[in-house]
């Protein structure tokens, strides 16, 4: 269900890509663009980056992810991790969907915590009013995520992570050496300047777009909200791939 036949809808990414193209900021994540994307061009890059299909006739139904560009990106995903645990690295680790993703992150981090990285927990408790509600910065073992009300949240926004990223330029602690992300932490992590590897589904042309442009450094197509367990064997494939797996 990571990839292959994925249960986001064709619909879907279509909708979001011609939001993308519109330069709706939700569905940017942050990035600030070199070019006009238009949606033929966003549905030609996603088909190459991503897998999903390329017919500009198909409009609805099932939608693909290829799974031989998710095991490749993933391999691209463990070379950097690699450098940083070599290189006892800063690194931030942010993810927009905690009910699916969460538990790649915390196995990352433990890992790379393992190996001498410093996790970096910036702006713990920043706070502001999201479209869907109030919120806040909210980490779990090093992970961040937005809270609120009790909960964790979906978001696209970007906003959190310039507030992480803000903290740390004016109080002049470690910058990082790598951001680990998604969605919009991802996007403003990257047009920051920060090395950049993430993760976005084939509804998130954003952070492809970013990758073609430069700004993101490596993202790994799939499903980004299957239920957790999923995820065990990639993760167990990618940790190895990097070295990390004791």
């Amino acid at each position: 269900m990571i990839a292959g036949e994925v249960a986001t809808p064709r619909q879907n990414n279509l909708l979001h890509f011609r939001r993308m193209a519109a330069g709706k900021p939700y569905y940017q994540f942050g990035l600030t663009f070199k070019q006009s994307w238009t949606e033929r061009q966003i549905l030609a890059m996603m088909a190459e980056r991503c897998g999903v299909n390329p017919d500009h006739s198909h409009f609805y139904g099932d939608d693909t992810i290829d799974p031989d560009l998710t095991i490749g990106a993933l391999e691209a995903m463990a070379g950097h991790l690699a450098e940083a645990a070599a290189n006892q690295s800063n690194v931030l680790l942010a993810t927009g969907h905690p009910s699916g993703l969460l538990p790649v992150y915390l196995a990352t981090a433990r890992a790379l915590r393992a190996r001498g990285c410093q996790v970096l927990t910036p702006a713990n408790g920043w706070s502001y009013e999201a479209d869907t509600g109030h919120r806040h910065i909210r980490y779990l073992e090093g992970v961040a995520m937005l809270g609120g009300g009790g909960s964790l949240h979906h978001t696209h926004d970007a906003a959190p992570m310039e507030a992480m990223l803000a903290e740390l330029a004016v109080e002049s602690r470690d910058w990082p050496d790598l951001a680990i992300a998604d969605h919009g932490w991802a996007g403003a992590a990257g047009q920051a300047g920060i090395t950049t590897v993430g993760f976005a589904d084939c509804n998130d042309p954003a952070l492809f777009a970013g990758e073609v442009e430069g700004k993101i450094t490596s993202v790994v197509p799939l499903d980004d909200n299957v239920l957790p367990h999923h995820y065990a064997p990639m993760t167990a494939y990618l940790l190895a791939c990097a070295g990390l797996l004791d």
